[in-house]
């Protein structure tokens, strides 16, 4: 028992990290944010009465301390003048903006801010459109000082809320690790190919085959899980998006790779075939996902403007589980090819002693 662990000792640290990303990714809680602001639009000179609606916040009659705040700038900044709790997931401001804005400004766009002593922060960047007043007013910029208070609260282990996801945002570690771990697979068989072509190892062939199987195998799944996500955030199964249709031109290039296999029945001419293929197929990814969706508008993070994997999108605490998801992931896909390869051999040696 202690030989075959290990021997297989790799296989169980894939397996509890995607333990490990199972229980974090399914049971930690978001962190509060807000849902909706009415109205989103105040004008200079007058007190506008907004309601905030909240998430994931525990809010009661007995909270003391909470303040709301309007950010135009690192410098400009304006205090609710009052902030009623309404319900744990509803609170009223009243904010009065001065009549002009700064730099002579006709309107700009404000930040909300939510100071909880407990929670910290909550902001919700471009909340607000604030106009200035019609009739100039003799207001100083002063007016728009006021400071956030700075305060230290405990680190909780909370995946950050971001509008429109949701909850949804724990799809980043299945969706997006799944097609990180296909990547590094698609790697590997890249390397075996080309080992292949110098050494002309039948072996080294069917490794190559295994990874690239089992990277087509998760980038099925991450089709499907992308096409989920896209329901719940976007309103459809699939759009007219170029990230999307690039990715499933690249992924209908790699199954053609299995569907020439199959059509070669000499082992050599079947390894050739496929190991030029396989190089072929990972150079046509490389712009059909990473370079053409950049070059054009995209819903999609990471392409048209849009950001991913970086602030706007990851922070420390979806990074501890996230960059897991994805060794977790690799590793089970590489013992899956080793499955996949063994069977290969199996069936190799027993045509052999059939022949």
């Amino acid at each position: 028992m202690r030989k075959l662990f290990y021997q297989q000792w790799w296989k169980w640290i894939g397996v509890i990290i995607m333990l490990y990303v199972l229980i974090a990714g399914f049971l930690v809680p978001l962190k509060p944010g807000v849902v909706n602001v009415t109205p989103d639009r105040l004008t200079g000179g007058m007190t506008t009465e907004v309601d905030i609606y909240l998430y994931n916040t525990n809010y009661s009659k007995n909270t003391s301390g909470l303040e709301a705040y309007i950010k135009l700038d690192s410098v400009n900044t304006l205090k609710a003048s009052q902030v009623m709790i309404m319900s744990r997931k509803r609170i009223k401001a009243f904010f009065n903006p001065p009549a002009e804005l700064p730099a002579d400004k006709k309107f700009d766009q404000g930040t909300l801010v939510i100071v909880d002593p407990a929670e910290g922060y909550i902001v919700t960047p471009s909340a607000f459109t604030i106009v200035a007043a019609e009739e100039r007013a003799e207001i100083g910029l002063l007016e728009w000082s006021d400071q956030i208070p700075v305060i230290k609260t405990e680190w909780k282990f909370k995946f950050p809320y971001r509008g429109i996801l949701y909850e949804t945002i724990r799809n980043t570690f299945f969706h997006v690790a799944i097609w990180m771990a296909m990547f590094i697979l698609l790697m590997i068989s890249l390397v075996y190919s080309v080992r292949y072509l110098i050494t002309r190892d039948l072996d080294i062939d069917a490794v190559a085959a295994s990874f690239t199987h089992v990277a087509v195998f998760f980038g099925l799944i991450g089709m499907a899980t992308g096409s989920v996500w896209a329901k719940n955030t976007w309103g459809a199964y699939w759009t007219n998006d170029p990230k999307l249709n690039m990715s499933a031109v690249a992924l209908m290039i790699y199954i053609a790779y299995s569907i020439l296999r199959s059509s070669v029945s000499n082992d050599d001419r079947r390894a050739q075939l496929g190991a030029a293929y396989n190089i072929f197929a990972f150079v046509a990814m490389i712009p059909l996902i990473f370079i053409i969706p950049r070059m054009t508008s995209s819903l999609h993070p990471g392409n048209g403007g849009n950001p991913a994997l970086g602030g706007e999108d990851l922070d420390n605490t979806l990074r501890l589980v996230f960059y897991p998801a994805i060794i977790g992931l690799t590793i089970i896909g590489a013992w899956l090819s080793t499955i996949l390869y063994r069977i290969r051999r199996l069936q190799i040696q027993l045509i052999d002693r059939t022949l």
